[in-house]
């Protein structure tokens, strides 16, 4: 895991080595184990280590090929890197190092741009092929690690994280669009803007060329999720077989490290599953207790601890917890939206900010974590819409009224009202945006109704259309976003075992019988750990979020938030100081929150309108 970085003069100059060593240098955090620097022509590339293969110096970057026809930068870890070593020495490639870096290298001089498709694993890099005189990107299936980019009429430029970008744009401008999309819908990292007007970042799942010779840039998509017809025919019981050896699998790869691993244990389904598998198979491997760090909240509504506890005490985990307080908050908030680089919609991301920091504190630097579970899984609430169209679809009436009790019965979010809410919320795109822009009436003007909106309605009784719009734009974006900033910047590398790509291909691809049931959301994932977690974790009814204890921190927090928001000038250009004022004063506290996240961002980075 480490931070990228390169740039192309398109105006006939030469690549200047300060301009790549600043580059590296705004990105130290995400690898302080080393740097490396490539300078060819109009071309530089740029590097900052996190050393978690090969601890060696064998393993530093820029790395060349052992013809010097090839140089890469890479960000991420392939973890079937071992398997494809394999079989490229049977082609007679040889290696000087044990990373996954130098296999990348082979690869793609074995298969060209086709090599993505044999990697499982998170990615980022760039490969600057000499014979044919181009930059070579390529960002993983479902965009964990992140690849932005500019361009201009003098230089093209990416890198890890938008701050290596900034220096180069005439001003630093805000996307008034994709600001005022957060502000009132929420939604976010939607497609490839970036809440900073001239930086982009390369969709998940696709790659990219440029051309040295024309100053060409094209992308193209290598990867779409489809749905695999024999899972369908699969019988529960193979399903929940074949799913359990998947989800092993997937964690015995994202364990191979030269490294500490642990991983996140928040007490709920999908964290617990990860931490008692990887525990398991640690164990076999005669490493000692798996490390689990566990935010815990102040605040009893949302304190998960005693589930928490229950896994450690099954799983014999070595346990370590962060419970950060009102004033921890307050002191680490700046650094984390200087992390983040965009607003966020939650103050939850300081409870995440102080699991990667007490992970790193306790020597660990790969954690797990459970992201992407609920995506894969159907275990949001706002899923249940798509589960009762199904019921109504294939069995009539009597079988919609028989899931909604068992959806009541089983969840205990889901009684009447809220069941309500979720469908048609769901099924009317124009009623959402309409409550939408009458809570948000405090702005001049409104953008046009996201299309976000309108493809989540229109996909919300097709399951698998509902479930490939999450992963790639409504929620799991964002999500990773979050969670890549978070976790780099303290130095830890966050692997994600629901997000192998076999797994969730084969998620995606199971009835919807199988994923909630009897009003379980989730189903096959309890019934795979119904013999290795506690019944009282397997069986909850009470999903919570991973959140802060929101009540608490922003009732302290309401005077500073509100001198904030009315200190920005940003958000004048939307809306009159006293209609600012009223809404502070009346909207909820997420969209207060959101009015102060942008506030945040803005004098953090100096943005203006």
């Amino acid at each position: 895991m480490c931070g990228i970085a390169g740039f192309v003069r398109t105006d006939g100059g030469p690549a200047e080595r300060a301009i790549i060593e600043r580059m590296t240098d705004a990105v130290r955090h995400r690898g302080p184990d080393g740097s490396g620097h490539f300078v060819d022509g109009p071309l530089a590339l740029g590097h900052r280590r996190l050393s978690i293969l090969d601890l060696s110096e064998h393993g530093a970057q820029p790395m060349h090929d052992a013809r010097d026809a090839l140089v890469l930068t890479f960000n991420g870890e392939i973890y079937n890197y071992l398997e494809i070593r394999d079989e490229l020495r049977a082609e007679g490639y040889t290696f000087r190092s044990d990373t996954d870096s130098e296999v990348i290298l082979a690869a793609y001089d074995r298969w060209g741009e086709a090599c993505v498709n044999r990697f499982n694993g998170m990615w980022a890099f760039a490969i600057f092929d000499r014979q044919r005189h181009r930059l070579f990107l390529s960002r993983d299936r479902f965009g964990i690690k992140p690849l932005y980019y500019y361009e201009n009429s003098s230089v093209f430029a990416f890198g890890s994280e938008i701050r290596q970008l900034l220096p180069f744009c005439d001003r630093v401008g805000a996307n008034m669009d994709v600001v005022q999309t957060f502000l009132v819908t929420s939604f976010s990292d939607l497609d490839n803007r970036t809440y900073f007007k001239d930086i982009r970042c390369l969709p998940a799942g696709h790659s990219a060329t440029f051309d040295l010779e024309r100053n060409y840039f094209t992308i193209q998509r290598y990867y779409e999720v489809s749905r695999r017809e024999e899972i369908g025919k699969l019988s529960i019981s193979d399903a929940t077989k074949q799913f359990l050896g998947l989800f092993e699998d997937a964690v015995r790869l994202r364990l191979r490290s030269d490294v500490k691993v642990g991983t996140c244990l928040s007490g709920g389904l999908d964290s617990s599953s990860v931490a008692a598998t990887a525990s398991g198979i640690y164990r076999q491997a005669a490493e000692g207790r798996f490390g689990a760090i566990t935010a815990v909240s102040e605040q009893s509504s949302n304190n998960e601890e005693n589930f928490a506890e229950m896994v450690v005490r099954s799983s014999d985990l070595d346990w370590h917890r962060a419970q950060p307080s009102y004033e921890d908050f307050v002191s680490s908030l700046p650094g984390v939206v200087e992390a983040q680089e965009e607003p966020f919609g939650s103050p939850s991301l300081t409870m995440q900010h102080f699991v990667m920091k007490t992970a790193r504190d306790n020597g660990i630097v790969v954690l797990l974590d459970g992201q992407g579970g609920d995506e894969t899984l159907l275990g949001y609430e706002k899923y249940y819409a798509a589960y009762i169209a199904t019921a109504f679809r294939r069995d009539g009436v009597g079988a919609t009224i028989a899931a909604l009790r068992a959806s009541a019965r089983n969840n205990a979010k889901m009684h009447p009202f809220n069941m309500a809410k979720y469908v048609v919320g769901a099924l009317v795109a124009p009623a959402r945006y309409a409550f939408y822009k009458r809570r948000h009436r405090h702005f001049n003007q409104h953008a046009p109704m996201p299309t976000a909106l309108s493809a989540f309605s229109k996909s919300c009784l097709d399951s698998f259309r509902l479930q490939k719009l999450e992963i790639e734009s409504t929620n799991l974006p964002v999500l990773l976003r979050y969670e890549d900033k978070n976790s780099m910047a303290h130095s830890v590398e966050a692997r994600l075992p629901f997000l192998d790509y076999r797994l969730l291909e084969m998620s995606l691809s199971l009835p919807d019988r199988y994923k909630i049931r009897d009003g379980w959301s989730k189903w096959i994932l309890r019934k795979a750990m119904s013999d290795r977690l506690p019944e009282k974790v397997v069986w909850r009814k009470n999903k919570f979020g991973f959140e802060a204890p929101e009540d608490i921190w922003l009732s302290k927090h309401a005077d500073e938030m509100h001198r904030t928001v009315m200190a920005s000038a940003l958000l004048r250009e939307m809306t009159p100081a006293a209609q600012l004022e009223k809404a502070m004063q009346r909207l909820d506290k997420r969209s207060r929150w959101r009015l102060y996240s942008v506030a945040l961002w803005e004098r953090q980075f100096s943005v203006s309108a």
